[in-house]
């Protein structure tokens, strides 16, 4: 019976850790991101997962359209999904929930 007290005791700590080092932080970063996602609005200028830069300029449920480029007087515009969408840039930083 001791030997699995003692196992108990030293389980016990370890959870604690990984919850308050790994699990609490990742869950608290996943709703700020979801939360950033559904505020998102036109003219928010905003950075995919992949890379490309461009300014919002439709929002649907499940798709954003990105105005990434102007020829002439053109803009190229591209269909992102929603979840794709890594950071908003306010002012030049980049910043990933509010």
């Amino acid at each position: 019976m001791d030997g699995i007290t003692g196992t108990l005791f030293m389980l016990i700590p370890m959870f604690a850790i990984f919850y308050f080092l790994l699990w609490r932080p990742e869950q608290t970063k996943r709703k700020k991101h979801q939360a950033m996602l559904e505020n998102l609005t036109k003219a928010d200028e905003v950075v995919t997962n992949g890379g490309l830069h461009g300014k919002i300029v439709g929002v649907d449920k499940d798709l954003v359209v990105l105005s990434i480029a102007e020829i002439g007087d053109q803009n190229v515009k591209v269909e992102v999904s929603k979840g794709s969408i890594a950071f908003v840039k306010k002012g030049g930083e980049l910043i990933e929930g509010e």
